[in-house]
């Protein structure tokens, strides 16, 4: 049997370690994305099972120009659906974070948020909105006179751009809501 230097069986383990390490800081980013709660499943459990028939709302130009206002750019599509039980109404939106649609779940009861959850994450970064840290501060908040939420969300470092549009999505669905409430 030939003699093993020390040296040379570290070699392939460092080399081995190394490409695992790498693998796995490659990797970790794209843990980040996935669906942690399908919308159909969401829709269920907002409504105990027994979700409303959906409805639509149809984004005219008024409301577009409101949109833009909160978005920065028009909601790109002209009519949305939504489930409403008498003052609580589910909105099911899309916006871009960095590069990719982030899709929220909301819940308003009687002009005010009642639940916000991130549905499905796509982007490679920010992925920490989806804890219950960052969600609860969206409880109870509603729209103030200015169209503004009533109360300010607590950014996160290194997740800006997904904080910003969780942030514009809660005025969405906020605004939507004010639209919807007042209809048979």
């Amino acid at each position: 049997m030939p003699a093993v230097s020390p040296k040379s069986s570290l070699v392939p383990s460092l080399a081995m370690l190394l490409f695992a390490l790498a693998w796995l800081l490659a990797a970790t980013p794209a843990a980040a994305r996935g669906t942690y709660l399908p919308p159909a499943d969401f829709i269920q459990q907002s409504f105990a099972n027994q979700p409303p028939a959906p409805k639509l709302l149809w984004l005219d130009k008024e409301l577009q120009k409101s949109v833009n206002t909160i978005l920065g750019h028009d909601y790109p599509a002209l009519r949305l659906r939504y489930w409403r039980q008498q003052q609580r109404s589910l909105w099911v939106l899309e916006e871009i974070g960095k590069e990719q649609p982030i899709t929220l779940g909301i819940v308003v009861n009687a002009g005010a948020i009642e639940t916000f959850e991130v549905l499905i994450f796509r982007e490679s970064r920010g992925s920490e909105i989806r804890h219950p840290f960052f969600t609860r501060q969206f409880d109870k908040v509603s729209l103030d006179q200015d169209g503004q939420l009533s109360s300010t969300v607590d950014g996160i470092s290194g997740a800006t751009l997904s904080v910003r549009a969780a942030t514009r999505l809660a005025r969405l669905a906020l605004l939507f809501h004010q639209q919807v409430v007042n209809r048979p």
